[in-house]
């Protein structure tokens, strides 16, 4: 926490006062003397203290004036940045703009100097075509005196183009006539073709046909015989079960009759189901086991007195 000007210069002055008074007391001044000198002492702190605290406040003055003049400047430091910076935006929007018109306009340059070149070649290009026309027409002028000379002799021709057009229009017919001809032969040797594949396909067909019926053939004979084989076998299991089924009810009238005979050595009623055989077989199991219990009791004395007689 600050600490006031005031408060702390009277802490300076209380500080100094101590000191003196220290050192008074060690010299033995009269206490009158002591406060006197004390008084003028204080009222020198006082004016002292009164001259710095107007040199603070001078001073406070004079920098708050100078934060303000600071803030001022600073503000328009702010305004000239900004300007400053608006005007490189604006700069490097006009750099930007001209770099891309220079960079258009060096594209247009290259195109007209592309065209150039190719206007150029094609110039060359029909300078050799008319050259070359010229050529091919000093070759085909006896051709020309020829088709006149001819255009002579037949009176239904008045031109050279309507020779020349009726001549066009019977090469265009055979040349038409020669390609029919050439289709109609090309579509007689693909049905030749297809006639062959069809032959070929329809004796392979054949061919397929009996291989498919000799194993069909092998496949009935092979089932015919599993036929017979699972029939044995279901005769067999047919037996096996009626003799099970025999085994298991002579087992069932054993098991009756032992847990009867039981039922009457008990003297009790039978109280399970005649088809109860398991129920019947532990009745008779349990009767055994109480019997042998009872037995073991019985026979059990025998030995004791054998050893006790000597």
């Amino acid at each position: 926490m600050a600490v006031p000007w005031e408060d702390y210069f009277r802490l300076v002055l209380q500080e100094k006062l101590s000191q003196k008074t220290l050192e008074e007391s060690v010299d033995h001044f009269p206490p009158v003397l002591c406060l006197l000198e004390k008084r003028k002492e204080l009222a020198a702190a006082d004016r002292g203290l009164q001259a710095q605290r107007e040199e603070f406040h001078t001073a406070m003055t004079a920098l708050e004036q100078r934060w303000a003049e600071l803030a001022q400047k600073e503000q328009q430091l702010k305004g000239s940045f900004v300007r400053f910076d608006k005007f490189l935006q604006d700069a490097e929007i006009r750099r930007g703009r001209a770099l891309q018109r220079a960079a258009e306009e060096r594209h247009r340059a290259d195109r007209q100097g592309a065209e150039v070149l190719r206007l150029r070649a094609q110039l060359q290009e029909l300078r050799r075509e008319r050259a070359r026309l010229q050529r091919r027409l000093q070759r085909l002028e006896p051709c020309a005196r020829l088709l006149e000379r001819t255009l002579e002799k037949l009176p239904e021709f008045q031109e050279v183009p309507e020779l020349v057009a009726r001549f066009d229009t019977l090469a265009d017919t055979q040349v038409a006539l020669r390609l029919t001809e050439r289709e109609r032969l090309a579509e007689l040797e693909a049905t030749r073709a297809q006639l062959q594949r069809l032959r070929d396909s329809e004796q392979d067909e054949l061919l397929a046909q009996a291989q498919r019926r000799a194993e069909l053939r092998e496949r009935l004979e092979s089932a015919r015989e599993r036929a017979l084989q699972w029939e044995s076998k279901w005769i067999q299991i047919q037996n096996t079960a009626a003799e099970k089924t025999l085994l298991l009810g002579r087992a069932r009238m054993s098991a009756l009759n032992l847990f009867q005979t039981v039922c009457q050595h008990l003297r009790q009623p039978p109280a399970l189901d005649i088809e109860d055989t398991e129920g019947q077989l532990e009745q008779v199991k349990l009767f055994i086991l109480d019997l042998s219990a009872m037995l073991a009791r019985h026979r059990l004395p025998e030995p004791v007195a054998a050893t006790s007689q000597p």
